[in-house]
């Protein structure tokens, strides 16, 4: 038992009076009966016998009723644990992903959990509340009740390993403090790694906020599937993770006007075709009608202009391989002989080609760096019929270099797949038997610092790229190689050339880093802007010779059609999505760990740690003690005889 007011204690040297008065009362003068009341003696006896107990039961009665007074006053009390000594801090995430949108008993999950918060914490209590995109620390519920009733979701959902460091990074450095930290999330498809510490005065609470069921149908992609002079077929993905619907109407805006409306039957996953005309510029909107998450129920997408990438090949052998590739349709393919270039034509150009050259002036040398470093993209071929030294002082400049030039067959037998060239889907899986090209002799390309694209069987360099510029090991000439015959020769070329230039994709994901190029010139101090209605966001940009790389991540925010302007002028538009990980309305199973709290409710979980903290006060049984004393002062005064 402790007392929330010790100091009272010493107040129960008082009942020392009552004993030294009654132990000590002043001695009367003997009195000596006369015969003639001798007969009463023994009853005299009898009677003082009986009195001097009366005064012993209430001398101690009155002592006890004291005691539990003084003790009432000193308030004692009987806490589960030392806890309540400690100085508390609460730290609270609450996850406000797009799943929360799901509806629960009482309402959307996270619009529920704010309110639960509200109505459980005590308004004057020192707390930190975070979420996916917002902080508060060191704050009371009165101070931000009306900021947390105004969140609103988040595209971007966090990794919950990463919420956990978060949350304890956010309690003090003090030792000896109560330390709670609440997870409030639906805890969807997550890996929570949970490293429980035997620490008394650190607890950590999980509570799984859950949906009354968990079907949701959302748009979950869309892609040009092919393309005609007069059409164009949109293919659109669609994913279910509830019951089977039978006729699920789908629409397909242009800006707000209906252009197509079809339906379709899905049980998991489902996907129509809508056709479209060709140069046509469409800022387009896929919808549905579902009630369960809102965020997925649209797709917005651009079909704009195509510009044609223009590639500049300056040739010292045949480039007939080159047209093949680099086909009117999508590149502005143009080729001259060394000693015909025009060096103005440079700047104009997304890519340059050396195709073979014997060996490379200067001026070429000085103009072509400059080239890259206005993001211009560069593909050396080398020749054959030239040595180490024609080469080298060109390659220096852009930090490569030739050791030595070697005449014997090598194969080409591995392709680096996580590289950008590669990893977009241009091979549905990793191909180890392939018939391998080989070349006759090659350069041995110094290989530090530089990115591996295609390697020859000893692990040496065929295509090396350092930034913007690509360097072949050996000539594609047929008496020296039959690269040019190999199924890789395409899409190593092409995918080089495409991205010269990052021409706008059918649309983008928000939260991720996305480079566009806007085919644009700007004048000094100009910037480039994304509006969408009242949002007017100027994102990261870089200006070069003839585009603006344009980069987002975390803005634009919401999704929707922006168009990219220069003061008032629109030069294009680019659509912007919501990340669609959060349709799947999956959940985890929380592991079952020591020192952590599991609930499915904010106001059980509030209920354990007040219950944690909580002390038994004693004060009410003192003061009850002392009124039966009382009571029996008042029975033994009245009915002891």
């Amino acid at each position: 038992m402790q007392f929330k007011h010790p100091e009272i204690l010493y107040a129960l040297f008082l009942l020392l009076i009552p004993i030294i008065v009654h132990l000590f009362q002043l001695r009367k003068f003997q009195k000596v009966a006369f015969t003639n009341v001798a007969f009463l003696k023994e009853a005299t006896q009898q009677t003082r016998k009986n009195k001097q107990l009366k005064k012993w039961l209430l001398l101690l009665t009155r002592l006890l009723l004291l005691a539990a007074l003084v003790l009432a006053f000193a308030q004692p009390f009987i806490a589960k644990t030392n806890s309540f000594k400690a100085e508390k801090e609460t730290v609270i995430y609450i996850d406000n992903s797009f799943s929360m949108q799901a509806k629960g008993p009482k309402g959307e999950l996270f619009k529920r959990a704010i309110q639960d918060l509200i109505t459980n914490i005590p308004e004057d209590e020192n707390i930190s509340i975070f979420t996916n995109n917002t902080s508060y620390k060191n704050t009371t519920i009165k101070a931000i009740k009306n900021d947390l009733l105004q969140l609103n979701y988040s595209a971007n959902p966090t990794n919950l390993n990463a919420i956990l460091l978060k949350g304890k990074s956010n309690f003090s450095n003090k030792k000896n403090t109560l330390k709670n930290f609440l997870m409030i999330s639906d805890f969807q498809k997550s890996n929570l790694n949970l490293e429980a510490e035997n620490d008394t005065l650190t607890q950590l609470h999980l509570v799984k906020l859950e949906p009354v069921n968990s079907n949701n149908i959302a748009i979950d992609s869309a892609y040009i599937s092919k393309t005609t002079a007069n059409i164009i077929e949109l293919k659109v993905l669609l994913k279910n993770s509830g019951i089977s619907v039978e006729n699920l109407p789908i629409s397909l805006f242009n800006g707000d006007k209906l252009i197509a409306k079809t339906s379709v039957s899905i049980n998991k996953e489902a996907e129509t075709t809508f056709s479209l005309p060709a140069n046509q510029i469409i800022n387009g909107k896929i919808e549905i009608d579902d009630s369960n998450l809102d965020f997925d129920n649209t797709l917005f997408f651009n079909i704009n202009n195509t510009k044609k990438i223009n590639v500049l090949t300056i040739n010292g052998a045949t480039d007939s391989f080159l047209k093949r590739i680099f086909t009117k349709d999508e590149f502005n393919y143009s080729s001259t002989p060394e000693n015909q270039l025009n060096y103005n034509s440079i700047t104009e150009q997304n890519l340059i080609v050396l195709n073979e050259l014997n060996s490379i002036p200067v001026s070429l040398t000085t103009t072509l760096k400059q080239f890259t470093n206005q993001g211009g993209a560069l593909i050396v071929i080398p020749s054959t019929n030239t040595n180490i030294d024609a080469y080298n002082p060109f390659l220096n400049a852009f930090q490569f270099n030739f050791s030595n030039f070697i005449t014997s067959e090598k194969r080409i037998t591995t392709i680096n797949y996580g590289h950008p060239l590669f990893n977009n889907g241009v091979f549905e899986k990793q191909v180890n038997n392939f018939q391998y090209p080989k070349v006759n002799t090659f350069y041995k390309i110094a290989s530090a610092g530089i990115a591996p694209v295609l390697q020859f069987e000893d692990k040496s360099l065929f295509l090396g790229q350092r930034q913007n510029t690509f360097v072949f090991a050996s000539a594609f000439n047929s008496k020296n190689s039959n690269f040019k015959n190999s199924p890789l020769i395409v899409p190593t070329l092409y995918n080089i050339a495409k991205q010269s230039f990052k021409i706008p994709k059918l649309y983008y994901q928000i939260g991720t880093e996305n480079t566009i190029d806007v085919d644009t010139k700007l004048q000094q101090d100009e910037v480039l802007t994304l509006v969408n209605k009242d949002i007017n966001i100027i994102p990261k940009q870089q200006y070069f010779n003839n585009k603006v790389v344009v980069t987002t991540n975390e803005k634009p925010e919401i999704s929707g059609i922006y168009s990219i302007n220069r003061k008032t002028e629109t030069i294009d538009h680019l659509s912007f999505n919501y990340n669609r990980i959060e349709s799947d309305l999956v959940y985890s199973n929380l592991p079952t760990l020591k020192h952590i709290n599991y609930s499915n409710s904010i106001n059980s979980i509030f209920d354990t740690i007040k219950s944690n903290t909580n002390v038994n006060a004693l004060w009410k049984w003192f003061i009850i003690f002392a009124l039966v004393l009382l009571l029996i002062e008042m029975l033994i005064l009245k009915y002891f005889k």
